[in-house]
């Protein structure tokens, strides 16, 4: 028989270890107003802590994460950690309205959340109307002290942030498109750790240079911030090894060009591998809707060999065509989740909830005495199952859902759309006004504990045939398959990867195409899923998932912090 004593202290050493692996690691935001200079304009953003972008978190997976944000700036603010599990703190996620009350001005509130189970790339931003666009960082989680990446340790570690930059301020932009109901207006460039690049009008230092030694190996943490430009990003004359994507490891993927969509972040090999010199990175928009304005510019930064020559002329790579979608569909199609490897979830097998669901934009009726700058005459829209989410104005839905108040929600959201049609068919859906006109509700679905949800995204050609981020708070989704026109059960069944298919929090729909996603509702709490091009959300593209409370205290939402705002 062993000795209980040897045996005690063994398990008091393993505690004391794991413990020691973790730390606290306490951040404070000052949010508050900025001037900065671009694109020959001063301009006024909101920003944190005096910087654009905001600053970057470091953690290790295990850390508990505290975050005091004050808010300095004259709008509401709430801050969303995107892509963290939020296991249990489901209060700390930040969607406004959602999961919390907006931090007013001049109040305060403090983020606190374990990091557990995820390592990667994730990011943080402002969840509150477009102020995302400047109040956003980077959100590094390593392997716990011990721990390895599972791939050969870079030389070093470089983040890079594509943005998107307006002339103007952000918040007017939004509110001038909600106001008339046409269409915002398109950003002035896009933007590489905030900065433009050469192309740009007084930007010729306002360029972002990475400094390399021949020979090593970098990671390159990439981030899509934009609020609605997805993104080509190539560096020339160098390939990337994708190894991760939303914070989940892939099986190492190289490709000439990465195409990432807001909200996706990738983690990417490069190796400094080419003659001594200096070479472009660039990112230039991806975008499928006809007749639907974009910003069509490339921000640029550069790649800068040790020993290179101060004035040679940088190699500039050749970018896709903006509307090209094959390129598109063949990066984002072509990853596969890394099996077995640090945090690898199995694909679950048993499905509970299927849901069909079409994403898509649509038309919202001019309110009376308005001149509205919609099509014909009406206000732009969105939705999904053709119901369009509005949020609630007096109480959160998870103070809602946690305190059992009636009238703020129904939870009835349709689990397939209330007609069949063509969905990809754009003439035929154009001028239907079952198709076209989505009731504004505030619908949810509950979820049992534990439950397997299946989703089936189908694009809708109503408007324009577009790529749509979908990104889901509170838990991560395996992408089974994808393909374009309409899902047929029947023949694309068979697409389905039930082995190593790639894990995401966000995944870019295929323009007039569909996704099959899978995930178990195993999170207590409020969870909302919506598009990431934020004029989207604001007309109403999302939809809210309440996950009930599971057998043990473990599974149980705890109550709400002391110090959570209030409406």
């Amino acid at each position: 028989m062993r000795n209980p004593v040897l045996l005690l202290v063994g398990v008091l050493t393993l505690v004391v270890a794991t413990t020691a692996s973790a730390a606290v690691v306490e951040h404070t935001f000052n949010v508050q107003n900025l001037t900065v200079t671009r694109l020959c304009n001063r301009q006024l953003i909101v920003a944190v802590n005096g910087s654009f972008p905001g600053p970057r978190i470091r953690v290790r997976e295990g850390d508990t994460l505290i975050v005091h944000v004050h808010n300095k700036s004259p709008y509401n603010l709430t801050v969303h950690w995107h892509g963290v599990f939020q296991k249990l703190s489901c209060w700390a996620d930040g969607p406004n309205m959602i999961t919390q009350c907006p931090i007013l001005p001049g109040n305060k509130y403090t983020y606190k959340f374990k990091i557990s189970g995820q390592e990667g790339t994730l990011w943080w931003h402002a969840h509150v109307s477009w102020l995302r666009a400047t109040v956003h960082g980077a959100l590094i989680i390593r392997p716990k002290s011990g721990h390895k990446y599972p791939f050969p340790k870079p030389h070093r570690e470089v983040t890079i942030i594509l943005g998107e930059w307006w002339n103007a301020n952000v918040m007017d932009v939004e509110d001038e498109a909600v106001t008339s109901g046409g269409l915002p207006n398109i950003s002035d460039a896009f933007t590489i750790n905030g900065w433009p690049g050469d192309l740009y009008p007084c930007s010729q230092n306002h360029m972002y240079k990475l400094k390399v030694e021949p020979g090593k190996t970098y990671l390159l943490r990439i981030v899509n911030t934009a609020l609605n430009g997805q993104l080509f990003y190539k560096i020339a004359n160098h390939n990337l090894t994708v190894v991760a994507v939303d914070a989940a490891y892939t099986k190492p993927y190289v490709s000439n060009i990465i195409m990432i969509a807001p909200g996706q972040t990738v983690d990417a090999l490069l190796v400094a591998d080419q003659d001594i010199g200096s070479y472009y990175m660039a990112a230039s928009p991806y975008s499928t809707s006809v007749g639907i304005p974009y910003d069509n510019t490339t921000t640029r930064g550069v790649v800068v060999y040790d020993g290179a020559p101060p004035i040679a002329t940088p190699l500039m790579p050749t970018l896709p065509a903006f509307n090209d979608t094959a390129t598109a569909y063949k990066f984002s199609s072509s990853l596969n989740g890394l099996k077995d490897g640090p945090h690898w979830a199995q694909v679950p097998k048993n499905v509970d909830y299927k849901m069909f669901v079409t994403v898509g934009l649509g038309f919202t009726p001019c309110e009376a005495n308005r001149t509205c700058l919609g099509p014909k005459g009406t206000k732009l829209s969105a939705s999904m199952n053709n119901q369009s989410f509005v949020p609630p104005k007096r109480m959160s839905l998870l103070q809602a859902f946690y305190s059992n108040v009636d009238g703020i929600y129904t939870t009835d959201f349709p689990a397939k759309p209330p007609i069949e049609f063509d969905y990809t068919n754009a003439t035929i859906n154009n001028y239907n006004p079952a198709f076209l006109f989505a009731p504004k509700v505030t619908k949810v679905t509950k979820l049992k504990f534990n439950s397997t949800v299946e989703m089936m995204l189908q694009n809708t050609a109503i408007i324009g045939v577009e790529n749509h981020p979908m990104h889901l708070h509170g838990s991560n989704f395996h992408v089974l398959a994808q393909g374009f026109g309409n899902y047929n059960p029947s023949k694309h069944r068979e697409m389905f990867n039930l082995v190593d298919p790639q894990i995401r929090n966000t995944i870019g729909v295929p323009a007039g195409g569909w996704a099959v996603i899978r995930f178990t509702a195993d999170n207590p709490g409020v969870w909302i899923m919506h598009c990431h091009l934020d004029s989207h959300l604001t007309y109403g593209l999302g939809t809210v998932f309440m996950v009930e409370n599971g057998p043990t205290p473990e599974t149980t939402l705890p109550l709400p912090p002391v110090d959570l705002p209030n409406c």
